[in-house]
């Protein structure tokens, strides 16, 4: 069992987003280091390629394809790794990326679709165009490493869709990362999705570079995110709404609102109500300390498990501590899988160990 109490405090800022329902969304989870090009497909976790391209993994953990790579330099924009890809090249050349969702898409809801990128420094073109595909399955073209055309494809192949990505100026910063992002209405059969260049050369509209000797255009991709537009519904909290009623002491409850995305601790905005009525209650009632405690299901490396189980009751804490409540009164323990309170075969069952609580102490 780990133990923390929370006694540094320092300015948090939290990242509060609605779910976000791509699995490895900022390529840090990986089977090797790269040693060298072409180390993407089936090698970044949940992610593949949908065509015969040769689509590249930068990692800061490698020399030769890191931060400082074969077409220039660009730090991720979070974490340590993330993607390049050659939207304009000879002979209509292209490399794309193909993500997994969590879940399929809901027909008829809207979801937001964001990425970032960055033009390498050896690029020739800035393009104005990129474009979104989505399947029901993985899509596999690997006898072709030329664009997939799938404005045309999408017309007589079912469960299959693109959505063209127009910008009204180029897409032509070498040092920072450019936002990108759109609405989408899901159709109900999207698992999958691609993102790169659809148009043939002739078709893509571009702006040349000075100084550039090659003919390419080459783009980095970091943070990818398919969110629904929706709120997430308020279950009804475990806290008293008013001083009628008490928590018990030495009792552990669990939160009903505290929720995290796949392998990260940071706070939901769902969870936010809850956790500020527990403040106020605290703040109105005489109560010495509480304890939080994290739990995880059995997916993964019991270490990683117990590590996040921790991650996410400090969060929790660190949210109070925000709020008001004096740090000294906090300590959080995290149990990683040690502790389950329903079955781990079954998806209800795992859903039900992920799971915050806490317990207030005399």
């Amino acid at each position: 069992m780990k133990q923390l109490t929370v006694i540094p405090f320092f300015f948090l800022s939290y990242i509060l987003s609605s779910q976000n329902l791509v699995l490895n969304p900022s390529f840090e989870d990986f089977y090797d280091c790269p040693k060298g090009i072409s180390f993407f497909h089936n090698n970044v976790k949940h992610w593949t390629i949908p065509n015969n391209g040769t689509t590249d993994y930068f990692n800061s953990c490698s020399k030769k394809t890191g931060f400082k790579n074969f077409v220039g330099f660009q730090k991720a924009r979070t974490g340590n790794g993330y993607a390049g890809i050659h939207m304009y090249y000879r002979k209509n050349y292209r490399e794309y990326i193909q993500g997994t969702l969590k879940q399929s898409l809901k027909r008829g809801k809207k979801y937001k679709v964001t990425f970032y990128l960055s033009l390498a420094d050896s690029s020739k073109y800035a393009l104005k165009e990129l474009g979104f595909m989505t399947t029901s399955q993985e899509y596999n073209a690997f006898q072709s490493k030329i664009n997939i055309n799938a404005k045309a494809i999408a017309q007589r192949v079912p469960n299959l869709k693109y959505h063209p990505i127009i910008k009204s100026q180029y897409l032509d910063n070498e040092n920072e990362w450019m936002k990108i992002s759109f609405t989408y209405t899901a159709d109900g059969f999207e698992k999958y999705f691609s993102i790169g260049n659809f148009n043939s050369n002739a078709q893509t509209e571009k702006r040349k570079l000075p100084a550039k000797p090659d003919m390419l255009s080459y783009y980095y991709i970091d943070d990818v995110s398919i969110e629904p537009i929706e709120k997430e519904k308020q279950k009804d909290i475990v806290v008293p709404k008013n001083n009628n009623e008490e928590l018990k002491v030495n009792k552990v409850y669990t939160f009903k609102n505290v929720l995290f995305d796949i392998d990260k601790s940071e706070l939901l905005e769902v969870s936010l109500l809850e956790l500020n009525q527990l403040c106020k209650y605290l703040k109105e009632n005489s109560i010495s300390k509480i304890e939080i405690y994290g739990h995880t299901d059995n997916s993964g490396m019991e270490k990683r498990n117990k590590e996040l189980s921790n991650e996410r009751a400090t969060a929790v804490a660190e949210y109070l501590i925000l709020q008001g409540l004096d740090k000294s009164k906090i300590k959080v323990f995290g149990f990683g899988s040690s502790k389950p309170v329903s079955d781990n075969t079954t998806e209800r069952g795992r859903a039900q160990n992920r799971r915050v609580e806490f317990k207030l102490i005399e």
